[in-house]
């Protein structure tokens, strides 16, 4: 923790801090204040660098391209040579991508030129073959070029010694192939984030199980599991731990000396916050215990030692909508990404009815689709229960609706968050 980052005290001494209740846009700024990217950096080579996030910039060593080189296929020529009418030139010969022309260029000629192939200093201008008429060893070229049309100059995409690509950026496929034609076999990334994470609660068994009364399947491991894997961070799936207070300290206690970050889901709603309060006051601290939204109401945020805390709610969907609001971004933060992509919100009629009652922020599931005239509108999945797993794989985004926000009846434009790309 750096010097500037707030202590709990701090922060529970504000005027508008209420653990109990805290406004989604509050409790984000709150986590953001205590998050810095981990320390660690490391050497990847270019292959193993996709899906890595750079500590250092990477600095061009050349520049790019490396030639005046041509943008189409056509003819070299001096663009002062070129008639007010016409033009006819002789071929002196030909450059090829690779292979550029070393012979002479006298008055009166130009060369042929293939895309890619390297200008020659004293020319200054390509003109496309498709205006151009060739008969034997002469072309005849028309008026109206412009002095350096279709001619890419040395470095200028990208001049030697300038910055190729951030720090802080995600490799993507384009950028390992930048790298690559740079010439660039590695480069600095930050290691990866360790992220722990297991469930809570004697009810819960994990598949492969036979299901006793009043038991369910954990779910909520696996839908963790794919956010986390997609975010490329190293995780350590802990299981399911029972409501055992030394089961529970123990796991608290081993997942903070393994780990940057511990999510665990389950234990923090009304009658069990109590407990888990004790235990974690004992072990480090707690900045909230309660979002005013729905769903993902019981979501807890602290740190346990060195390591950071979220504490989801144990219903499926308020696991990964808690995810989505408030995971995806710090874990970003925390892995050296610069700057955390937001997920796109577009304003789009909403073609269902909508229940909301005033007083806190809701993630609705909705289905995002444009019809045949290119009008775009969203409407609901169906029921929105907390444990309806099902309506969060058939969205494709969120319905945002805001605190003051109440019913909503069709026709009504609302904000809709894109999850494709979330994670």
């Amino acid at each position: 923790m750096s010097q500037t980052t707030p202590t709990l005290r701090e922060i529970s001494c504000a005027d508008d801090y209420d653990p109990n209740s805290m406004p989604v846009d509050q409790a984000r700024g709150l986590i953001a204040r205590f998050l810095s990217p981990v320390v660690g950096v490391e050497r990847a080579g270019v292959r193993d660098a996709l899906g890595r996030i750079l500590a250092e910039d990477v600095i061009s060593p050349v520049d790019v391209p490396a030639h005046d080189n041509s943008a189409m296929d056509g003819y070299a020529v001096r663009h002062a040579e070129l008639g007010a009418e016409e033009a006819t030139l002789r071929i002196a010969g030909t450059a090829y991508a690779g292979k550029p022309y070393a012979g002479p260029i006298g008055a009166g000629e130009c060369i042929r030129i293939m895309t890619g192939g390297v200008v020659p200093a004293s020319m200054d201008t390509i003109v496309m073959q498709e205006h151009t008429r060739a008969v034997g060893e002469h072309v005849t070229i028309g008026p109206g070029h412009r002095k350096g049309q279709n001619l890419r100059r040395a470095g200028e995409d990208l001049a030697r010694g300038g910055v190729a690509l951030p720090r802080g950026k995600l490799m993507t496929p384009a950028d390992i192939g930048l790298i690559a034609s740079l010439g660039i076999a590695e480069v600095s990334v930050h290691r990866k984030l360790r992220v722990a994470f297991f469930s809570t609660g004697d009810e819960l068994v994990s598949i492969g199980s036979t299901l006793a009364e009043g038991q369910i399947y954990d779910s909520n491991r696996y839908t963790l599991f794919g956010m986390l894997n997609r975010l490329g961070v190293d995780f350590i799936d802990m299981g399911v731990v029972r409501d055992d207070p030394g089961l529970l300290e123990k796991a608290f206690v081993d997942a903070a000396e393994i780990a940057d970050v511990i999510i665990t889901s389950g234990g923090v709603s009304v009658g069990e916050a109590d407990f888990i309060k004790d235990l974690l006051n004992q072990l480090g601290e707690v900045l909230f215990w309660k979002i005013a939204m729905k769903p993902g109401r019981p979501l807890a945020y602290g740190k346990i030692g060195k390591a950071h805390f979220f504490g989801l709610p144990g219903n499926p969907v308020s696991v990964m909508v808690t995810f989505y609001q408030f995971v995806r971004d710090a874990l970003y933060v925390l892995m050296g990404r610069d700057p955390v992509p937001s997920l796109p919100v577009l304003k789009v009629e909403c073609t269902s009815s909508l229940k909301k009652a005033p007083g806190r922020t809701e993630f609705q599931r909705g289905i995002l689709a444009c019809d045949a005239s290119g009008r775009w509108s969203v409407r609901v999945t169906g029921e929105q229960g907390s444990g309806i797993l099902r309506s969060m794989s058939e969205a494709n985004c969120f319905i945002i609706l805001p605190t003051d926000q109440g019913n909503v009846v069709p026709g009504t434009l609302v904000d809709v968050q894109v999850m494709e790309g979330a994670v």
